[in-house]
């Protein structure tokens, strides 16, 4: 059986203010609404044949990955399962756990490796790849998926294929020669004119013993510490949690060069299928609709004397005046204005919020928690206002704070709330006061969103002044 295993994570610094380190690039909606997480699940349930999908992504994302999943209607069809890291550790350490997990639950499952932040548009041509590569994979290769690159790029690695392989039929498919490096301008446009190059997708096939063999080989550090985590680990569970200490402890290194840059038997094949791993606000914007000076804007964007711009706003109103070849991104937070030429270096603003401490680089003003969101509206001396949404079911935890007292304001739905020895509903239009110090806990009780405002009085508001005492999602 192929079973896709989609990798989520990483933080996607170039694509700031979007994407940020709780709300990461695979969560980032495209112009059609959807995620690039629910088009990674649409693409993985394309392939034909295939029932089940097996996700790695960090634990802090998994509640909002099981809602992305669910509101698409391709996942009433499929098996998803999970398995959580504790922290990132790169992606040779993540397909490594996915390969001791189908090892375990289906021995003779080949592994389509597919990262939660690429766009293809050709659904058809990559079921061909795909079926393709598990022929391969069947085989014993190590299969990569290359691109035939449409332009000398100098942001992607390349692959130099060698002697053609016969595989029945399909796209063609050749041995690996090498994989090289990101090259400089001039080098890229000698490879792309030879057409002996193709561009490194990130995308692979293979069986799960193949791979653990080949990191046997190449690569021993990362199996001892990947067997050593999987003994440590509860695996019956669902999801499956990696344990933590030994997780850590594995080497943070990528599957190219723990593996596939080392082995003998690697095979790609050639692709055609419109793929991007937008990994720029350049890559983004080529699928925004171009007018005819050039721009290419999203949302509520009114250009001026503006040429090839492209301005994404979320939501409010931009203008620009008599400017050229900008990126322009804006959220309820943060604006991003660049020059197209630099997009590129869009990772080091996030390095200076880092620096600055400043909470830009990981929070956006609206937070996902796994019983819903919440969004700041204001903050000043002493008070915050937020909007709480809780989805139906679920709860906030049984928690207390040091030093702040919280108003909450009905909306629309119903609270049930627990507020010191007392349990009582909270209907729409109608309000409760929490003191600090007193244990208190919110519930949805209703089978639609509860809809509130808190505001929250005292002399320190940080989200850290939390104490739980009761948690439904393993977080006291």
């Amino acid at each position: 059986m192929l079973i896709p295993v989609i990798l989520s994570g990483g933080t996607g610094t170039r694509l700031w203010p979007v994407s940020r380190e709780a709300h990461p690039k695979p969560f980032m909606r495209m112009n059609d609404g959807q995620s690039l997480l629910q088009k990674a699940l649409e693409r993985a349930a394309s392939v034909e044949g295939v029932t089940s999908v097996l996700t790695i992504t960090n634990r802090d994302y998994y509640f909002q990955t099981r809602d992305e999943y669910a509101a698409d209607p391709v996942s009433k069809g499929l098996a998803l399962d999970y398995v959580l890291e504790p922290i990132g550790r790169n992606t040779a350490p993540a397909i490594a756990m996915a390969a001791l997990y189908l090892q375990e639950a289906d021995p003779d499952a080949v592994m389509l490796i597919l990262p939660a932040d690429h766009v293809i548009d050709d659904r058809e041509a990559f079921d061909a790849a795909a079926r393709q590569a598990e022929r391969l994979a069947r085989a014993g290769l190590l299969v990569t998926f290359g691109m035939r690159p449409a332009r000398p790029e100098t942001g992607y690695g390349y692959i130099q294929v060698g002697k053609a392989l016969d595989a029945g039929g399909g796209p063609e498919s050749f041995q690996v020669q090498q994989f090289v490096e990101k090259p400089d301008a001039e080098t890229a446009a000698a490879y792309v004119a030879s057409g002996k190059y193709l561009w490194n997708s990130g995308m692979f096939c293979f069986t799960p013993a193949a791979f653990l063999e080949a990191l046997q080989a190449h690569a021993p550090e990362v199996l001892e510490a990947a067997l050593a985590c999987a003994q440590a680990t509860r695996t019956d569970a669902a999801p499956v949690e990696l344990d933590a200490e030994t997780f850590a402890a594995m080497p943070s290194i990528s599957v190219d060069y723990a593996v596939m840059e080392r082995v003998g038997n690697a095979a790609v094949v050639a692709c055609d299928f419109g793929w991007s791993d937008l990994g720029s606000w350049d890559a983004v914007s080529e699928y925004a609709e171009l007018d005819d000076t050039g721009n290419r804007l999203i949302g509520e964007v009114i250009p001026i004397d503006t040429i090839n711009t492209y301005v994404r706003s979320e939501d409010r109103l931009v203008v620009t005046l008599g400017v050229n070849d900008l990126v322009v991104v804006d959220t309820a937070d943060a604006l991003l204005v660049a020059d197209r030429s630099r997009v590129q270096d869009v990772k080091r603003i996030v390095d200076e919020l880092k620096a600055r401490d400043h909470e830009a680089y990981r929070l956006h003003r609206t937070v996902h928690r796994p019983w819903g969101t919440y969004t700041v509206l204001e903050e000043g001396d002493r008070f915050k206002m937020k909007r709480i949404v809780v989805k139906p079911g679920a709860s906030l935890s049984l928690q207390m704070h040091h030093h702040r007292s919280e108003h909450w304001i009905v909306v629309s739905g119903t609270a049930k709330v627990v507020n010191g020895d007392r349990e009582y509903l909270v209907r729409t239009n109608e309000s409760t006061y929490v003191p600090a110090g007193n244990a208190h806990r919110l519930v949805n009780p209703g089978i639609v969103d509860l809809v509130m405002i808190e505001v929250q009085s005292g002399e320190y508001l940080g989200e850290d002044d939390i104490v739980r005492f009761e948690d439904h999602y393993g977080r006291a």
